[in-house]
């Protein structure tokens, strides 16, 4: 029997994450199990920089909230399906108070779709400007990522040029993060050191 009893706080204490992380559940799941792992997977890298497009001008955790109404109303995500999209089905979508509503991203989910498919190797384009490994960053805080560094900068150009939208350096920056091209959970989070080794 020991001597005292556990301490509660020690059974509720989290482990340290990147302070952009809130305490909402779906955050630290997205957190702690998808942002900045390594992906190699077309399907998930398409829906990735899908999602990261609908973002502009909103916050993750709202991306987050909806992201499985999404999911059904772009249908899976599925790039082949994307494709054959046109205006009447954009404004059917624009009709669903589930999603995020906003013509121009709804014609842009499409038109990546197009350009996506007419790649020969869209995982290799993406990887391709990280030198095909994670740039694994240690960065002390989260200010210390640039917006959109010289990755980000590059990727946007490449999609632009294969006929992408909503593919600003920002947004590319946001994506390449997110799929683990670039490793920037911050020295003190619990991913950094599951992640860098």
């Amino acid at each position: 029997m020991p001597d005292r009893a556990p301490d509660p706080a020690a059974r509720t204490a989290q482990p340290v994450r990147c302070r952009w992380c809130t305490d909402d559940p779906l955050y630290v799941r997205y957190h702690d199990t998808e942002w900045g792992v390594p992906s190699r997977d077309s399907r998930h890298l398409f829906e990735m920089l899908i999602l990261e497009g609908f973002q502009a001008g909103l916050s993750w955790l709202t991306i987050l909230r909806r992201r499985e109404a999404l999911r059904a109303a772009l249908l899976g995500f599925d790039p082949e399906a994307l494709a054959r999209t046109d205006d009447a089905w954009v404004q059917d979508r624009m009709r669903d108070a589930s999603i995020i509503r906003n013509r121009l991203k709804l014609r842009a989910a499409g038109a990546n779709a197009r350009a996506w498919l007419a790649l020969p190797d869209p995982v290799g384009l993406v990887w391709s400007v990280v030198g095909g490994q994670p740039i694994i960053h240690r960065y002390a805080n989260v200010e210390d990522a640039p917006v959109a560094g010289p990755e980000a900068e590059a990727l946007s150009r490449l999609l632009k040029r294969h006929g992408f939208t909503f593919v600003g350096p920002t947004i590319c920056q946001s994506y390449l993060q997110a799929i683990g091209c670039l490793m920037d959970h911050t020295t003190d989070c619990h991913r950094h050191r599951a992640l860098a080794d």
